[in-house]
């Protein structure tokens, strides 16, 4: 049997560990050997990768993506995609959703791990439908969570109504690496006697699990699974590629990895990560091993975010208190996941209910919009008090949020005119309008001075 392996340092290692801040120029130089270790796909883009790009490191994240497909031949690319989300932290239209999904199969890329935060599948049925008229590989997610509302039988069912929307492929989404070895086997097994695709699983390494838990999960069957490459494996990432390849490889499985390769990149990758351990972007406290996330249930980005929040109004020294107001705030909204972008509301209301000194004296409006039902079905039941706190007599929406919302692409791309370049500039302001709109003036300006530049040097000449 074949264990395929999705390399993540491009993604969600990344993510994870630096909050995203990994510029393309740190990656460019060993594309071409990550394209020749044999992974399955390499993750990539998606996930908070966009708005980084934008925010933090002025390059334009579809650039990034064409760049990468130039040097990435053989292996295929892959990206998180938040469903009616899409990259962003609201629901969007579906011509928008259509849009982005078309133009990011145009850009390069193949394989679209679609989910939507709360497994509410009415969410991810327009992505998953462009993405399978676009010729592209629609792998649909179900986010992994433990309460006392979610069981294997539900997860089964699940997979079952993945499967009815036409998906290529299944993935478990165990966002804070809280699932252990028992239950990896025993959900695998579920999901291969009641489905027909294959099914892959996405872990991290924050619990100290994830490489027993993948392996148990091989052994029920598991067609694939997630690493990172060992210099940014470990901690809230993921485990590390080399060292699950070398285990599976002496239990009789094949991977298609090639040792020496996957030894090339970790090299290459090594004095990346010591330059973040210096520049202390990469905080030793998401290196570690934290059981404590067992019952907090927080993912690496989430946590990663945390502390940068909690750093910015300094206080780092009231991350338990977060941390133990978390899985409360959890519990009073109905047991969400916590996975992006629940995972970043439910943080940000966990530390400012600290801070402020009052549960909810201050409620943010995603949260509002989320109590509002704009988000979809909460999993279980939404504290009554919270409703009625925040809506007052307000009626809670039960249909599909994207309905009430008026198609958006073309009125945005005429009211932007020559500020968008293409329509790829258009959807990146439709996802973040004031950092895109940022991100246009700036690129006006560098190009500006490099005209300039080109031409002082052309009169000296």
């Amino acid at each position: 049997m074949k264990v395929n392996f999705t390399e993540t340092v491009l993604r969600d290692a990344n993510q994870s560990l630096i909050a995203t801040r990994m510029p393309f120029s740190d990656f460019e130089g060993i594309l071409e050997t990550l394209d020749k270790a044999g992974y399955y796909s390499l993750e990539c883009w998606g996930g908070a990768t966009f708005d980084s790009c934008l925010r933090y490191l002025s390059e334009d994240p579809w650039e990034r993506l064409r760049k990468i497909k130039s040097k990435v031949k053989k292996t295929k690319l892959q990206m998180l995609l938040r469903g009616q989300n899409i990259l962003g932290y609201k629901h969007y239209p579906d011509d928008v959703v259509r849009k982005f999904v078309a133009h990011a199969v145009k850009n390069g890329m193949d394989i679209f791990r679609i989910f939507d935060a709360l497994n509410d599948f009415r969410n991810i049925e327009v992505a998953v439908d462009e993405t399978l008229k676009q010729g592209a590989h629609a792998q649909g997610c179900i986010c992994y969570t433990t309460s006392p509302i979610h069981n294997l039988e539900k997860y089964a069912a699940m997979g079952k109504q993945l499967e009815a929307l036409g998906v290529h492929s299944i993935c478990i989404k165990d966002m804070a690496g809280i699932m252990g070895p028992q239950e990896a086997y025993d959900l695998i097994k579920a999901l291969k006697s009641n489905v027909k695709v294959p099914v892959f699983l996405h872990t991290h390494s924050t619990t100290g699990l994830g490489p027993v838990t993948y392996l148990k999960a091989v052994e029920a069957g598991c067609d694939g699974i997630d690493t990172a490459i060992s210099a940014f494996s470990g901690g809230t990432s993921q485990p590390a590629t080399e060292t699950l390849h070398y285990a599976f490889q002496q239990m009789g499985y094949t991977t298609g990895l090639n040792d020496k390769v996957l030894k090339q990149i970790n090299d290459y990758f090594k004095p990346i990560k010591s330059k973040y351990i210096a520049s202390h972007q990469l905080d030793a406290f998401v290196m570690g091993t934290e059981t404590d996330a067992l019952v907090y249930q927080v993912p690496g980005g989430m946590l990663s975010n945390l502390l940068a929040q909690l750093k910015a109004q300094n206080s780092i020294d009231r991350l338990e208190e977060v941390l133990t107001e978390t899985p409360l705030v959890r519990k009073d909204l109905g047991y969400p996941p916590l996975v992006t972008p629940m995972s970043q509301m439910v943080g940000v209301q966990a530390v400012s209910n600290v801070l402020s000194g009052k549960r909810y004296k201050n409620v943010s409006k995603e949260i509002k919009s989320y109590l509002r039902g704009e988000y979809g079905k909460a999993p279980g039941e939404i504290d009554p008090e919270l409703i009625r706190q925040v809506l007052g007599d307000e009626k809670p929406i039960t249909t599909r949020f994207a309905e009430t919302l008026e198609p958006e692409f073309e009125k945005t791309k005429k009211m932007l005119g020559s500020m968008a370049r293409n329509d790829e500039d258009v959807l990146s302001y439709i996802a973040f309008p004031q950092i895109a709109e940022k991100f246009f003036k700036e690129r006006e300006e560098r190009e500006s001075q490099t005209i300039s530049y080109t031409i002082v040097k052309k009169e000296e000449v």
